[in-house]
């Protein structure tokens, strides 16, 4: 049986918070309702939204619709909204998606036989990113890229490995181990909480199984500039430690890209071997951008442009983290920044610095 069926108990809940997202949560519900082999339920958290979000969770039958509680003194929204969602669900398992996410034919019972046969408390995909936008297709394979390479899958996935890592766009937990280690709400005021969620997990002995997920599901994250640049300036600080080494070094391979380049140009119009070794270094950034599973095209294009993006969002984020406050979804953060960015109270008021456009953009 498939769906979510009053009189069975759901073999998941599919928990999704969503906060003026009427750009992308309809096609998100619709990629979900369509899952089959597995008993699902499906619950939306409208945190507040101001746009039709609320009124489109409602237009499918088999979604159910709920609002949070006040948001607590120093919680993330999202935290916020996902506590809500867990205390609703009926389910042995949970799937915590955000709502600008599309699944995957048969996905859902695929990840319920994986997360099965590798054991794991907590399995997380990272999604394929969809990009559009010259700036989503020029940033975006950069800050994967080095994702992969500060996070690589294969080392998360290492019980015993002190790099650890997970995906809030995908996660799918077993619903006694995430109660048993206290859930979202042990990591409440924590921005980057799919992180500190898988830490917890495996500080707590749990398997946690990471990888990329494209085969699963899919996201476009942002819709353009204002948005990336936010939600980027919020996150990249608490996923690089060292943001500056990281700016100075993409600005390097940049400078050596484009250099390269000319001298390619320049030993090809000549006949000279030179433009052989240019080809050669301009390997090296190719290299480290293609593994972000990207096109060939966008690859090039974030060589081009967006390293030096990059590293405008790397000094940008670590300066918002260090003024001690951040901003997303018409909310401000303030960042504890002597322990690394972790909220320590919630501003009262919304902040007027986020650039929050209710779109709708085709992917």
């Amino acid at each position: 049986m498939d769906g979510s069926l009053t009189d069975v108990i759901p073999e998941v809940s599919i928990i999704v918070p969503a906060r003026n997202e009427e750009a992308s949560l309809g096609d998100c519900l619709e990629s979900l309702t369509a899952q089959t082999g597995v008993v699902f339920e499906i619950i939306v958290v409208d945190d507040g939204s101001t746009d039709r979000t609320r009124a489109i969770a409602q237009s499918f039958a088999r979604v159910r619709v709920i609002s949070p509680e006040p948001l607590p003194d120093g919680w993330t929204g999202k935290n916020n909204a996902v506590v809500a969602g867990a205390k609703e669900a009926h389910s042995p398992c949970l799937l915590f998606t955000d709502a600008d996410t599309v699944h995957l034919p048969g996905s859902l019972a695929r990840a319920l036989a994986e997360a099965k046969r590798e054991g794991a408390d907590l399995l997380s995909y990272s999604p394929e990113q969809l990009v559009v936008t010259f700036a989503e297709r020029a940033v975006m394979p950069v800050i994967f890229a080095e994702l992969a390479a500060q996070y690589p899958p294969q080392k998360v996935r290492e019980q015993n490995s002190e790099i650890v890592a997970a995906n809030g766009q995908y996660l799918l937990v077993r619903r006694a181990t995430y109660d048993a280690v206290g859930g979202h709400a042990a990591v409440a005021t924590e921005i980057l909480e799919d992180v500190a969620l898988a830490r917890l997990f495996r500080n707590k002995g749990k398997h946690v199984y990471f990888r990329y997920g494209g085969d699963a599901v899919r996201t476009r994250m942002y819709r353009n500039w204002p948005q990336l640049r936010e939600g980027w300036t919020k996150n990249l600080k608490l996923l690089f430690p060292q943001p500056v080494q990281l700016a100075v070094r993409s600005l390097f391979l940049w400078l050596v890209a484009w250099s390269a380049l000319g001298v390619a140009v320049y030993g090809a119009a000549s006949q000279h071997f030179a433009w052989i070794v240019a080809t050669a270094l301009w390997l090296l950034p190719y290299r480290r951008i293609r593994v972000a599973h990207f096109s060939r095209a966008n690859n090039l294009i974030a060589i081009a442009f967006g390293l030096p993006m990059f590293a405008y969002l790397l000094l940008r984020s670590k300066k918002a983290h260090a003024s001690g406050q951040v901003s997303w979804k018409d909310r401000a953060y303030r960042t504890d920044v002597t322990s690394g960015g972790v909220p320590a109270t919630q501003a009262d008021k919304p902040t007027s610095r986020i650039e929050h456009q209710k779109l709708r953009t085709e992917n």
